[in-house]
């Protein structure tokens, strides 16, 4: 199988970044398992120094896709699966997400989630990004907003320039079916932490919602620039 690199953005996430690590370690294929701790104050990064080859620590906090980023440039990997730092131990099932594009049935891998325990909001974010990402390259995605992927490197490597922070999902599949890579959603029982409808869900969701507006409106441009330039 190609080398694997997996990348885990982190922040604030000292409770749960180790379980998460320990999954991995024990269950997923990974030749280099990198941590990019984007600028947490909670001692993520101590934790995570344990189980990782390779620590990236940031300055400050810019952002989930500049951490992701900043992590995939700097891995070997033929194969980049990245992964979110809250699963803990149901990231032992991060091989199913790698297994279709190591036996190259695809480029990109999006893992479809299990439902939340509970509903939150009222999915104007996620609809915003399904309804976007169909109306640019006409593929009408189950889980827009996963960051559960399994990627090979030239689909990156062709990327536009990824938004730095909750538009990078969305900008990375318009950007992936625009050069004609091949995409599959894959479900895979990943857990994660989840957000409420208190004051801290709204505004997640609201900072969202603003950031797959604006992911959407740079790839627009970026179509009508290729188009008329």
């Amino acid at each position: 199988m190609k080398s694997v690199s997996v990348i885990i953005p982190a922040y604030n996430e000292a409770p749960h970044i180790a379980a998460t690590l320990r999954a991995v370690r024990s269950h997923v294929p990974c030749d280099e398992l990198i941590v990019v701790d984007d600028g947490s104050r909670d001692g993520t990064a101590e934790h995570a120094a344990v189980w990782a080859d390779r620590l990236i620590r940031l300055d400050a906090n810019r952002g989930k896709g500049f951490a992701l980023q900043t992590g995939w440039r700097q891995a070997n990997g033929a194969i980049i699966l990245l992964l979110d730092g809250d699963l803990r131990e149901s990231a032992a099932h991060a091989a199913r997400l790698l297994a279709p594009v190591a036996a190259d049935e695809c480029d990109m891998a999006i893992a479809i989630l299990p439902g939340p325990a509970r509903r939150a909001g009222f999915g104007l974010a996620k609809g915003l990004a399904r309804r976007g990402i169909q109306w640019m390259t006409g593929f009408m995605p189950s889980a827009p907003l996963s960051g559960q992927r399994a990627v090979k490197r030239e689909v990156l490597a062709a990327a536009g320039q990824l938004d730095h922070g909750f538009g990078i999902e969305v900008g990375l599949t318009i950007d992936a079916l625009r050069a004609g890579f091949r995409v599959m959603e894959v479900a895979v029982p990943f857990s994660h932490r989840e957000t409420g409808n208190d004051w801290y869900g709204c505004l997640h969701r609201g900072r969202e919602f603003f950031a797959i507006g604006r992911a959407l409106g740079q790839k627009w441009k970026e179509r009508e620039t290729s188009r008329w330039g």
